[in-house]
């Protein structure tokens, strides 16, 4: 194929000011020409788009009309009029990287990337300067979400990572802080997805060894020799291939902490290694025998019965006694159902940011799945549910049907009679006061109203017994007390269902 070059079309058959303009028109960022004056001679297409202003519109004025932030700032400290980074630009010969806003034609403000080079003739003198504009409105708005989600999260419902107002992880919050304020180890036990790493991190982060490493290991991810070398780390020689001195990851957590997941399939030989650094603080490198001294506090997880294990001998009783110091226990996710529609938000928020998909919300029944689930994955569980459920998903919002198969195959626990006498006729809406939900919840903003249509259905089956409607809930009767306080349904009616002292236990 033929190459064409510029300098061979002849001017009758293009000339070069129209091959110029068809290239500069084809970018898609704003280009704009202006005199040392700071006057406009040309835009391309693209800037006319952006600014809302055609050619003719700004050819000849003060490149002022757009009202460049950059530019009104520095007049109002102070400088001469039409002083604004173009002139400061003329004098330093470019300009990289101006965040800035212009206000287009409709009085929009809109967010820019400016770049800009001075424009000079053969003899070096100044003939103008040229400068491309991007819109980076979107950007900035993305920017703008992120900070908003990150103030939403920065609440007292989470802290350091963990997400919950339940009784129960308000307990993990506090044994947290006070398992921080020490040095000795720690243990966190809990069924895999309950987020045992977050709350190893959070013991880190809200301690005096903060400003430390904090250092993780698998132990279940390696064998037992690449285990050791791995710990403490080894000489050159110490085996095959090891070809140069390796530090270990205790060395690596010096003054932190090391956090030692999985330690329940840690081998017996290498416990005993760990009970000399628990009792010594002194490591060896594999290959080595000098003691180095070490300074990190051990932090493990465990989704094992570590008892179990001793009874087995698979696991040593003196180096249980010297881990199982501070024990913080996760509690599964069913057993604090009260939780779901927090985490939920969080996880809907963030991938939809993520993803950039239009999707508004979570519709009610299919919030009244996840609450109903029994989620033996845990919170893993759930976020790999939306994770699922956003690319399931081919509406507004999430219904049950964009849900995994498992999550929508289970009856919610409030809906099933609890034991005893028949119940007569169940009033319906006109009778108890309640209102039908929406079969939308936009952007989650209705799970209040799920949360307490639940709680009044369990009192309804339970005749106000809160202790009972905890169970059904699978939440604890202090939650219970709090949510119908927080609803208006203590010492009085829930909707119909008596709930007075009768019904406290």
């Amino acid at each position: 194929m033929e190459v064409l070059h510029p300098e061979k079309f002849s001017p009758r058959e293009f000339p070069m000011d129209e091959y110029w303009k068809v290239i500069i028109d084809t970018i898609q960022d704003g280009v704009m020409v202006v005199a040392p004056d700071g006057r406009i001679r040309w835009v391309n297409e693209a800037f006319e788009r952006i600014s809302g202003y055609s050619l003719a519109e700004l050819s000849g004025r003060s490149c002022a009309v757009l009202e460049c932030s950059a530019c009104v700032v520095a007049r109002e400290k102070g400088k001469q009029d039409g002083d604004c980074h173009f002139c400061a630009m003329f004098r330093r010969g470019e300009l990289r990287g101006q965040r800035c806003v212009l206000r287009r034609k409709d009085g929009r403000m809109l967010h820019v990337l400016k770049n800009a080079s001075v424009l000079k003739d053969a003899a070096g003198g100044v003939r103008g300067a040229v400068e491309t504009v991007t819109d980076v409105s979107e950007l900035v708005d993305k920017e703008t979400q992120i900070e908003t989600i990150r103030r939403e999260l920065d609440s007292e419902e989470r802290f350091h990572g963990l997400i919950g107002r339940s009784a129960a992880m308000q307990r993990v919050f506090d044994l947290i802080l006070d398992a921080a304020q020490s040095d000795a180890p720690v243990i966190v036990y809990g069924e895999s997805g309950t987020g045992k790493e977050l709350a190893a991190r959070a013991v880190h982060e809200a301690g005096q060894r903060s400003s430390g490493p904090f250092v993780k290991v698998n132990c279940a991810a390696l064998n037992e020799s690449l285990l050791e070398s791995e710990l403490f780390g080894h000489v050159r020689g110490a085996y095959t291939g090891a070809h140069r001195d390796r530090v270990g990851r205790f060395e690596a957590a010096h003054t932190g902490d090391i956090f030692l997941d999985e330690i329940g399939d840690l081998p017996l030989s290498t416990q005993v290694k760990l009970l000399r650094v628990l009792e010594d603080k002194v490591i060896e490198r594999v290959g080595d025998q000098r003691p180095i001294p070490v300074d990190a506090r051990i932090i493990s997880a465990t989704n094992r019965d570590l008892p179990a294990l001793i009874a087995k001998g698979s696991f040593r009783e003196d180096f249980y006694y010297r881990i199982n110091v501070i024990p913080i226990w996760m509690p599964p996710l069913r057993e604090r159902a009260e939780d779901i529609p927090l985490l939920a938000t969080s996880f809907f928020q963030r991938i939809r940011l993520r993803s950039g998909k239009a999707i508004e919300g979570v519709s009610h029944r299919a919030m009244e799945a996840l609450l109903a689930y029994d989620w033996p994955g845990n919170v893993r569980e759930l976020r790999s549910a939306f994770e699922y459920a956003f690319v399931s998903c081919r509406g507004a919002v999430i219904e049950p049907e964009d849900l995994p198969p498992a999550v929508v195959r289970r009856t919610p626990p409030c809906l099933v009679p609890a034991p005893g006498p028949t119940p007569g006729p169940t009033p319906g809406p006109e009778e108890t006061g309640e209102t039908q939900p929406a079969e939308q919840a936009e952007g989650l903003g209705d799970l209040e109203a799920i949360k307490r249509q639940r709680l009044v259905q369990a009192l309804r089956r339970t005749g106000g017994n809160r202790s009972a409607a905890a169970r059904l809930l699978g939440i604890s009767r202090t939650s219970v007390w709090s949510q119908m306080k927080r609803f208006g349904l203590a010492e009085g009616t829930a909707q119909g269902t008596a709930v007075g002292k009768t019904g406290e236990d």
